[in-house]
């Protein structure tokens, strides 16, 4: 399977399902709903009365309620505005989008007891990858991603002239990582946000808006425990298992996440660099990972973990290691609690097209 075939959350409604684990997405989206409420509101203007068709894009949305929550926010707000204003509700268009290997089935399933509110609504599937176009030019009033944008097209090359891996031992940028290991990955995520921003900007209309939340750090240092924490615990978990004879050695120095944390200042620049959207909020927010004194708040989020990192780590080192692996995750998690209660950072950005 290709790499970016393996990107996708654990399908079904399972028990490491990511539509049964994803919380956190969930409470992200949550404490982000004031300023997507806030966004909504100020495609009001007098160039909106005369729209009949207001068009809605979640990117990366996955199979998790977290997209029902949007078009709910959504729906809502719009008619609630509307009735303020005492002007004829649109009718709304929501394409939902994400990787062809997105378990678009169980999302489409949950629609069957979505309340539309008594709003003409439509909602369509937008298989496809954000880093590149994938609507007609000029027609998106309103995108919005919610811990997407950070996965990157691919995975930067981390070999030596020689053919020898740069990143031994881990998966990720770590504190021993040489730094070539952060300068590739920075370049993959310029790249990569730069094609997304071109992409957008040809989609979104004049004065249209997008919202994203991503995976952020607040240090400079992109080899922060912040920022790599999660996968210097695969990376620990997976080294496990290779000192129980179960996975090669080699197959570790071989992978490396398709993944980015950027700072807020990284991407203020390339928000400025490619010059179609000016930023109108960046901000970052910290959640707390669990509570120290609960272990079943740790085996949730091992679970978490597993339901969005699975595939491609089953794809790489071979599904019958992954319940080890994860159980030994959890170890490792529980262990990490007795010192310090990690957090995470998220960023979120709304920017209007020029």
């Amino acid at each position: 399977m290709d790499k970016k075939e393996s990107i996708f959350m654990n399908k079904g409604d399972g028990e490491n399902s990511f539509a049964k684990n994803s919380a956190y997405t969930q409470t992200v989206v949550f404490k982000t709903k004031p300023l997507l409420e806030s966004a909504l509101q100020s495609l009001f203007t007098k160039d909106f009365f005369t729209c009949k068709l207001l068009n809605v894009a979640d990117l990366g949305c996955s199979s998790n309620p977290s997209a029902y929550a949007l078009m709910s926010t959504v729906i809502e707000n719009v008619r609630l505005k509307c009735r303020e204003l005492n002007c004829q509700v649109p009718e709304i268009q929501f394409y939902l989008n994400d990787l062809v290997g997105n378990d678009f089935n169980t999302l489409f399933n949950g629609l069957s007891t979505f309340d539309q509110k008594g709003v003409s609504c439509f909602v369509m599937a937008a298989p496809g990858s954000f880093h590149g176009r994938l609507f007609p030019r000029n027609t998106m009033d309103l995108i919005h991603s919610s811990y997407s944008v950070h996965w990157l097209s691919q995975a930067p090359s981390l070999t030596s002239k020689e053919g020898l891996p740069l990143n031994k031992g881990k998966m990720y940028i770590s504190k021993t990582s040489p730094p070539a290991v952060s300068k590739a990955y920075l370049a993959q995520f310029q790249e990569d946000f730069i094609l997304f921003l071109k992409s957008r900007s040809q989609e979104v209309v004049s004065n249209g808006v997008m919202v994203l939340t991503l995976h952020g750090r607040q240090s400079p240092d992109p080899s922060s425990k912040q920022s790599c924490y999660l996968w210097d615990l695969l990376a620990d978990a997976t080294a496990h298992m290779i000192s129980l004879g179960l996975v090669e050695e080699s197959k570790l120095d071989s992978f490396n996440v398709p993944y980015y944390i950027p700072s807020q200042e990284e991407l203020q620049n390339l928000v400025d660099g490619e010059g179609s959207f000016a930023t109108e909020h960046m901000d970052t927010f910290t959640l707390l990972i669990g509570d120290k004194n609960i272990w079943p708040i740790w085996e949730l989020t091992a679970k978490n973990i597993r339901s969005f990192t699975e595939p491609m780590m089953s794809n790489h080192f071979g599904e019958a290691i992954m319940d080890k692996l994860y159980n030994r995750l959890t170890h490792l998690l529980v262990e990490d609690l007795a010192k310090e209660s990690p957090f995470t950072i998220s960023i979120i950005v709304v920017l209007r097209k020029k």
